[in-house]
């Protein structure tokens, strides 16, 4: 690759160092003698299966296309967040519980503990991963006059006279990419579904040229599918200067049509819930595009940075404002993945954590509900500021990630009160969504405070704490105060929301700085679940021998 060496040198001699989806460490880590066999115990392995007996012989063969092109996407994340050569670096760890855990962290930076590097020959990771030259300040950037700096698609490299300049993902990965796109349009011919097929094929250019609005829009008419693929450049979290890159990622979907069909109707209401929203009407008189879907998946793949260290359960998108504006997004929720971290997690976490009462409110189909909801409420609310200067991602820089996070938590929780008093949602009783919620905080956090999840986690919890709508005993349990609770919800909702909308930058950042952290009670109480061998996360194993194919 064009740019490849030159990433790895600079990973490989950078000491100084910040962090991917997490903000700049105040001060280094020192490296103590570590246990890894107990590192890797904070990871519980789930294999990634689902039944494709309902897939014609194309589709089948379509899955190995998609495969190949997710591994490639994995490829270039690893460029992205550790910057040298992955084989590599893997090789040269000789404990095969330390390579394991490189593995799982895409490199030797613990995302559990705060990015501290767990081997003893690297230092902290740099703020902009390897998006950005590592000797590069930020006066330095601002004061470059380049239209393409802020792209989600570019790089920021030196020239041969040291100065910056932005290189597109497609010219940066040129090989990885032409191949990618190649596979695409192969796996195309084989879709069954038509707007699946025009879907792969868009997306083929969109990795040629680096302008996904077109493929994005296309995605958004996927709808009678039996196979999904999620790929590309999309999230922002490994960039912790700015919050501008995208990082490269996949996933492969099975859809479950059953629950997805019980899901539909929800995406009717999504506007009539944009002017319910609890605050001012000038913040919420954006409309949200009523074309979304809510859909079910087993995930069968995970590549790239939705496979790094603390996997996701739900996807919301696109992100592209433009697209959620005109179509809204769609909503596909991770079935498997969900049951997996319920089962080994969340309900574990609650036997400890919480009073014996709440543990009877402890049900998987609230914990659907609340993920499936925190991303409907991603496509909610305000994307612009009223300002009018531009978006509210630009307008918070890199404290965009975690206010948008935080706003997702409480609004999902909102809508299922509200679609609960219409009489819309029935699945589980607002009781057990809210105790469900609560334990999904305790699990969330253990992450840590440091990634824009954890300072979402943490600003709810501390709010939710001052407003009294919980309770923690003597004995360390917590409980529901639900009309407390039911009240904050509201509360918190419309004050991030009128943050996004003002653009305050100065204000979010110091709200996250001063409630977004792990404060001691509570880490006390992490300490004692993580005493207790909880798996804090869960890895994968995956390939297509795994699928279950009855026929």
């Amino acid at each position: 690759m064009k740019i490849k060496n030159l990433v790895m040198i600079l990973a490989l001699a950078a000491v100084t160092v910040g962090c991917a989806d997490k903000p700049k460490q105040e001060t280094k880590k020192e490296v103590k003698e570590t246990n890894y066999s107990e590192l890797t115990k904070q990871y519980a392995k789930v294999k990634l299966t689902s039944d494709i007996s309902h897939l014609s012989d194309n589709e089948k063969q379509m899955l190995n296309y998609l495969y190949e092109v997710g591994n490639i996407m994995d490829d270039i994340f690893w460029t992205q967040q550790f910057g040298g050569d992955k084989e590599t670096f893997l090789n040269s760890i000789q404990d095969p519980d330390a390579r394991l855990f490189a593995e799982i962290n895409y490199g030797p930076w613990n995302h559990f503990d705060g990015l501290a590097p767990f081997l003893p020959e690297y230092g902290e990771m740099p703020a902009g991963a390897g998006f950005y030259p590592a000797d590069m300040t930020k006066e330095e950037f601002e004061a470059w006059d380049n239209p393409d700096k802020t792209s989600l698609y570019t790089l920021v490299r030196r020239d041969e006279k040291g100065n910056l300049q932005s290189v597109w993902y497609h010219d940066a990965y040129a090989e990885q990419i032409q191949k990618a796109a190649k596979l695409l349009e192969e796996a195309s011919k084989l879709a069954g579904d038509k707007e699946f097929a025009d879907y792969l094929s868009l997306r083929a250019k969109a990795l040629l040229s680096d302008d996904y609005f077109e493929s994005d829009m296309a995605w958004m008419d996927v709808r009678n599918n039996n196979v999904d693929f999620v790929v590309g450049p999309i999230e922002n979290y490994v960039d912790a200067l700015y919050g501008y890159k995208a990082a490269h990622e996949a996933f492969i979907l099975i859809k479950d049509h059953a629950w997805s069909k019980q899901l539909a109707h929800y995406a009717e209401l999504l506007p009539e819930l944009q002017t319910q929203l609890p605050v001012a009407p000038e913040y919420k008189a954006e409309k949200p595009g009523a074309d979304a879907d809510l859909a079910v998946y087993d995930a069968v793949f995970y590549g790239g940075d939705c496979n790094m260290a603390g996997k996701t359960i739900a996807i919301n998108l696109p992100n592209d404002e433009q697209v959620q504006l005109q179509k809204g997004t769609r909503k596909l929720q991770l079935k498997n993945a969900m049951q997996a971290k319920f089962d080994n997690i969340l309900v574990p976490i609650s036997d400890v954590l919480m009073t014996p009462e709440s543990r009877e409110n402890i049900k998987f189909e609230a914990f659907f509900a609340n993920v499936m909801f925190h991303e409907v409420a991603h496509g909610m609310g305000i994307k612009n500021t009223l300002d009018g200067k531009g978006t509210v991602r630009h307008a918070l820089k890199e404290q965009y990630s975690a206010i948008e996070e935080a706003k997702a938590d409480i609004l999902g929780l909102y809508l299922v009160t509200k679609l609960s008093e219409m009489g819309e949602y029935t699945n589980s009783t607002l009781e057990e969504n809210y105790t469900t919620f609560m334990a999904g905080i305790f699990r969330s956090v253990r992450f840590g405070a440091s990634s824009a999840h954890g300072k979402a986690n943490m600003l709810t919890f501390n709010f939710l704490e001052k407003e009294g709508a919980f309770t923690r005993n003597e004995e360390g349990l917590y409980a529901i105060n639900f009309e407390a609770m039911k009240d904050a919800v509201a509360k918190l909702g419309g004050e991030i929301l009128k943050a996004q909308g003002d653009g305050n930058y100065e204000f979010v950042k110091e709200w996250i700085a001063t409630d977004g952290v792990i404060k001691p009670t509570l880490q006390a109480d992490l300490d004692k679940v993580n005493g207790m061998g909880i798996p804090t996360d869960i890895y994968y194993e995956m390939s297509p021998e795994l699928l279950i194919d009855k026929n």
